[in-house]
């Protein structure tokens, strides 16, 4: 008997997620096949020699015993304490534990945030490019996303002008990527005024993503945007993944601040959703309050000499020789997202080149489209190589792209 095909959800079909797409499928498939791949397609520290800080994993250690039943929806309570007092050293005040989510990471707290948010037809105003991740959640939650432009020309800073033309009746919020991945962009002081008074004047709720906070180069200064919204709800993301390296410990937190009196109904429904999935990650909890109390490890790895600057300044060493690529400086995160000049290359398409990147010379990119930007021209990488590591990457690209303009 000829069996139907299993269907799937139809809401998926709008849904991508390439990071880990066809490209990381095909990456797999030549590592079986006995060839090493460079891979810089993803964010992920521990891959590249980066160890999370001892006291962390000490602090999940002696608080094992503790870990074996489930805890409050909302997460253990120093945890949510440590992020309410990372949030009163950056003078956001009116913030107490529970208003924080912990989460098994941000990823999972964006899910919750959202759904407990949309209804069909409503739209989320999101940068272009975005993580992907923001898209596709969206999406997946019957929202409709609707992007304001970050042009490289502008050095991919969000214009206040553009999102408040966007702004219908039908917009729900406003998500902010700051630093900004994949750009590195890290947003000035009155451009975050600029849209906090937006977000006020149109009751948007601000989804803050702050992931990188702390992962800054040369000076720039990250403004938390709970410090500029006070008259709608501000949602700020963090977590342990990135600026403690411990991805695989999947802990993340929403800290909610600004109006929640008008929001009490959204907050319920919130814990509703957390509720549902009983809790996150308990052993991981244990390593927040240490990880936020303790010495901030990530300010020698940014700093000149420290590993991640030094990497940051070999993918420009590499950008400034190629006669075919440009690059605005991260100022932030853990990313590049050169640019291949449309006049030395008008016909380069980003899947293309990271195809033959892939299977000629064994380097994984994600390519810039991922990102849901309208050009074709970009990619991204990660500065979690070393530098000879990425010396060797630029060689390879240089060849790559060598034979596409033959």
């Amino acid at each position: 008997m000829l069996k139907d095909s299993i269907r799937t959800n139809s809401i998926l079909e709008g849904v991508r997620y390439e990071i880990r797409g066809e490209l990381a499928h095909r990456a797999m498939e030549l590592e079986r096949q006995g060839y090493e791949i460079i891979s810089l397609n993803i964010g992920n520290p521990g891959l590249f020699g980066y160890r999370t800080p001892e006291t962390m994993r000490l602090a999940m250690i002696e608080n094992l015993g503790q870990s074996e039943a489930y805890c409050h929806q909302k997460g253990i309570f120093p945890a949510r304490e440590a992020v309410v007092m990372q949030h009163q050293d950056r003078g956001v005040m009116a913030v107490t534990a529970e208003d924080v989510f912990m989460g098994n990471g941000v990823s999972e707290c964006i899910d919750f945030a959202l759904r407990a948010l949309l209804n069909s037809g409503d739209e989320v105003l999101l940068p272009s490019p975005d993580y992907p991740l923001w898209s596709a959640s969206v999406a997946l939650n019957h929202g409709t996303p609707v992007y304001y432009n970050c042009r490289p020309e502008n050095g991919f800073h969000p214009d206040p002008d553009e999102i408040r033309s966007l702004v219908t009746p039908r917009t729900r919020a406003v998500v902010l990527i700051n630093p900004n991945n994949p750009t590195g962009a890290v947003y000035g002081r009155e451009v975050l005024e600029a849209i906090a008074r937006i977000a006020d004047e149109h009751q948007l709720i601000v989804f803050a993503d702050e992931i990188y906070d702390q992962m800054l180069y040369d000076g720039a200064q990250h403004v938390p945007m709970a410090t500029l919204v006070h008259d709608t709800l501000c949602a700020t993301f963090g977590g342990l993944s990135k600026i403690y390296r411990a991805c695989g410990y999947r802990v993340g937190w929403v800290a909610f601040s600004g109006d929640r009196e008008h929001a009490a109904d959204y907050l319920h429904a919130v814990e509703l959703l957390a509720s549902l999935r009983l809790c996150a990650n308990v052993p991981g909890q244990w390593a927040v309050q240490t990880a936020l109390g303790g010495h901030q490890s990530i300010q020698q790895l940014t700093a000149p000499g420290g590993r991640l600057y030094q990497s940051r300044q070999a993918i420009m060493a590499g950008v400034e020789r190629s006669k075919d690529l440009e690059m605005k400086a991260p100022e932030g995160a853990m990313y590049g997202f050169p640019g291949v000049s449309t006049d030395m290359l008008p016909e380069f398409h980003d899947r293309r080149f990271a195809l033959e990147l892939l299977e000629k010379k064994h380097v994984l990119i994600a390519p810039g489209s991922s990102f849901n930007v309208p050009y074709r021209n970009h990619f991204r990488i990660t500065t979690l190589p070393d530098e000879r590591q990425i010396e060797t990457v630029f060689i390879r690209i240089e060849e790559v792209l060598d034979l596409l303009a033959a």
